[in-house]
């Protein structure tokens, strides 16, 4: 076999084909003659989306327009929750108001209670006021004891509860939450209380802060790391600065894209983040192979030219050939990460389809910055790129050695990597979903120490576990919840008219909404059904019609993914077998990914490390994103990788020469590209939110091990092993290819 690094191998140019007339090619042209207008028109385009997504125009902020709370799906529990809130029984509508450091059975206290409670009626926007001390029956009383502190008349305080009306934005629901507040205050002055108030909204406002907070400290994390990791990459600030710059004019194209979306569907507060980190890594993933193959070019024009005689035309020439060799690699790219998201529009979610389409256009931001401001920016910048010479770089190095001693042992470095990654991926088949509220803040967060101190000294008041919503009136509801045989120590609650013959039965089980028991009543309260219509509804109710969901639907978005990625492929590489090789390498390495989220945050391990508190589970959300999000940056790196590859065995090389002197050419961007994306992703741990720090340490797990244990080992160990089988085709499909492949 010839070496593919001696003066006999192939020459790099000598069968490389004019492609001066293709479109990438014209593009990179039309750049490098008119760049500056390039770059003003980004400029331009970054300060109108910053702009757009914080409301300068008399629009809503992007923060404002969002949603968070448990994924749903079309289903039973859907249905259930839409009956409850049709009859002013939801809990957005509700503002409750804790008074501690009493003593419930003074006088003075209940007469203070009363009038707080006429007062808070009195007020605009409230339609009804519960309390303990105004309920028939006295404090005695079933419905009392559930507004007592552990249910007791003994006790040292109380919650009243107002339910408003509906009001016109948040603003007025809080406006109208603190002049409640401020009247149960003022009616218990002088009594030694304390006095705080909480509702559903002012959980969501929490989680939906945080939000904004963790984006921030991610991006001031990310940003300024990724510029100091791309100094010393390239060595020097102009080089390193042109990624981020176009990683900034990316995050101002996600946040108007996803203000436009918000338009038109629902956003999930994690929607934001995600999407937002996805294209802040490709731009710099992007920014980065551009940038390299922009110096790369140059240096091969100006062959040892003093830097300051380059002259205009041999700048246009390298920045034409740029954009048109890795300006492909890009769209190849980003049509795989868009392929990978667009599998998350199969499902039924809302939340999933609106990351899915989201995440699509930031992608094609992505992919336009690479195409247009990051090649803009080279040109103005090239005799800065190359202040250190336009002497090319040598083929040897590290990834040309690495890649020759892997294909020494291929069958070790195979047998080894692999049992690494099944061992790794092999505590995924233990996962268990859930779909946490208030426990997705740190829980020392002012809102989830009032919901976690709610659900210990009112249990029954914090919302029943399970509730069956009846299309029966109250009597014949009231005979179906007794005659239910509940696991024991379960209960039912209470039976409600919901509205007209519509009822409600709420069950109080042991655990949580969210614990096995929960689950167990949910599977009963289906299977055995009255003779009547029911909805079971509650959290482990919507955990399960999503999780039954997912599941129905995943092997249509699998399949969907993997034949447009393996058609992809093929006319990328004119083989069957390397994209089928790099489907089944990204499976075993997105398993290792999850089964490390599992380890972490499902076990426990690393809590005081990462800074959170285990739910013993993860939540629903979080596979579909790892699998989805973590498939298509997989996917970039193989695009990266083989790009190289099948440029080289075009022009002649062999199969292992093309492989040591690919890897050689791309592993350094492959592994900056990867470390700056983990580097980003690691920036979001630093995150509260749990469901952000789940997604964080999920795809920076999973780039972490593409980049280096698959891309780096088992690509060129399998690659060495199939030898020339790795480029078979059948003879129907390489006449496909003939005409419509898209080669060098």
């Amino acid at each position: 076999m010839p070496d593919a690094l001696d003066p006999d191998a192939p020459d790099p140019d000598a069968s490389h084909p004019d492609r001066s007339r293709s479109a990438l090619s014209r593009l990179g042209a039309g750049l490098g003659h008119h760049p500056g207008r390039v770059v003003v028109t980004w400029v331009l385009l970054v300060l109108l989306g910053f702009a757009a997504a914080s409301g300068a125009f008399g629009n809503e902020r992007l923060f404002d327009r969002l949603s968070t709370g448990e994924p749903t799906v079309p289903g039973e529990n859907e249905t259930g929750r839409d009956l409850i809130a049709d009859a002013g029984s939801s809990g957005f509508q509700t503002i409750t108001v804790r008074v501690d450091g009493v003593q419930v059975a003074s006088p003075a206290v209940a007469a203070a209670a009363r009038e707080a409670a006429q007062q808070v009626g009195a007020l605009p926007g409230v339609t009804q006021v519960a309390s303990p001390f105004v309920v028939p029956g006295g404090l005695e009383s079933p419905a009392a004891t559930t507004m007592l502190k552990g249910g007791s008349a003994g006790s040292d305080g109380y919650v009243t509860v107002a339910t408003v009306g509906d009001l016109p934005d948040d603003a007025a629901y809080h406006a109208l939450e603190d002049r409640v507040t401020d009247t149960v205050r003022a009616a218990t002055a002088g009594s030694g209380a304390t006095v705080t108030a909480g509702g559903v909204r002012d959980l969501v406002d929490a989680i939906t802060g945080q939000l904004e907070v963790d984006l921030r400290t991610g991006e001031g994390i990310a940003l300024p790391v990724s510029f100091i990791v791309m100094v010393i990459v390239f060595g020097g600030f102009i080089a390193a600065g042109m990624p981020i710059a176009g990683a900034i004019a990316s995050i101002a194209g996600a946040l108007a894209s996803l203000l436009g979306f918000s338009y038109l569907i629902d956003l999930d507060t994690t929607a934001v983040n995600v999407v937002t980190v996805l294209g802040l890594g490709l731009c710099i993933d992007y920014g980065l192979l551009v940038v390299s193959r922009f110096r790369e070019e140059l240096r091969s024009r100006a062959a040892g030219m003093p830097v300051a005689q380059i002259p205009r035309e041999m700048v246009v020439d390298a920045t034409a050939r740029t954009v048109d060799s890795a300006g492909r690699t890009v769209v190849f790219s980003g049509l795989t990460v868009a392929i990978s998201l667009g599998g998350l529009l199969v499902f039924q979610s809302p939340l999933m389809k609106g990351i899915g389409a989201a995440g699509v256009s930031v992608v094609v931001i992505a992919v336009l910055v690479a195409l247009t401001l990051v090649p803009a920016l080279c040109v103005l910048g090239a005799r800065r790129l190359l202040r250190k010479g336009t002497e090319s770089a040598p083929e040897h190095g590290v990834f040309s050695r690495l890649a020759q001693w892997v294909h020494r042992f291929p069958i070790p470095i195979i047998a080894v990597v692999a049992s690494a990654l099944l061992a790794l991926a092999a505590p995924a088949l233990d996962l268990r979903l859930t779909s946490s509220g208030a426990q997705l803040l740190p829980v020392s967060a002012p809102e989830r120490v009032f919901f976690d101190g709610l659900a210990k000294d009112y249990p029954v008041l914090g919302g029943a576990d399970v509730t069956v919503v009846a299309e029966a009136p109250l009597e014949q509801a009231q005979r179906y919840a007794a005659d239910l045989r509940l696991p024991q120590g379960s209960r039912v609650l209470d039976v409600k008219t919901l509205q007209g013959s519509e009822s409600m039965v709420r069950i109080d089980v042991p655990g949580g909404p969210l614990e096995q028991p929960a689950r167990d009543v949910v599977d009963q309260l289906r299977h055995e059904r009255p003779a009547f219509q029911t909805y079971v509804v509650g959290q482990a109710s919507g955990l399960k019609d999503f999780t039954d969901s997912m599941w129905e639907r995943a092997p249509y978005a699998f399949a969907l993914v993997a034949l447009a990625t393996l058609v992809l492929l093929f006319l990328m590489t004119g083989s069957v077998v390397i994209p089928v090789k790099a489907l089944l390498l990204n499976v075993v390495s997105l398993g290792a990914s999850l089964g490390i989220v599992v380890l972490v945050f499902q076990k426990g391990h690393l809590e005081g490390l990462l800074g959170f508190d285990s739910v013993g589970a993860v939540e629903s959300t979080i596979p579909l994103l790892v699998l989805a999000f973590g498939f298509g940056l997989s996917m970039d790196y193989e695009v990266f990788l083989l790009s190289r590859i099948v440029e080289l065995h075009e022009r002649g090389y062999s199969n292992d020469d093309a492989v040591v002197v690919g890897l050689q050419r791309s592993g350094r961007i492959i592994t900056s590209a990867a470390l700056l994306v983990v580097i980003v992703f690691s920036g979001f741990v630093a995150g509260q939110l749990l469901i952000i720090k789940q997604t964080g340490v999920g795809l920076a797990t999973a780039v972490a091990l593409d980049a280096t244990l698959v891309r780096m080992l088992l690509v060129p160990a399998t690659m060495t092993l199939l030898g020339d089988w790795n480029w078979w085709a059948p003879r129907r499909l390489r006449g496909l290819h003939a005409r419509f492949g898209i080669t060098e």
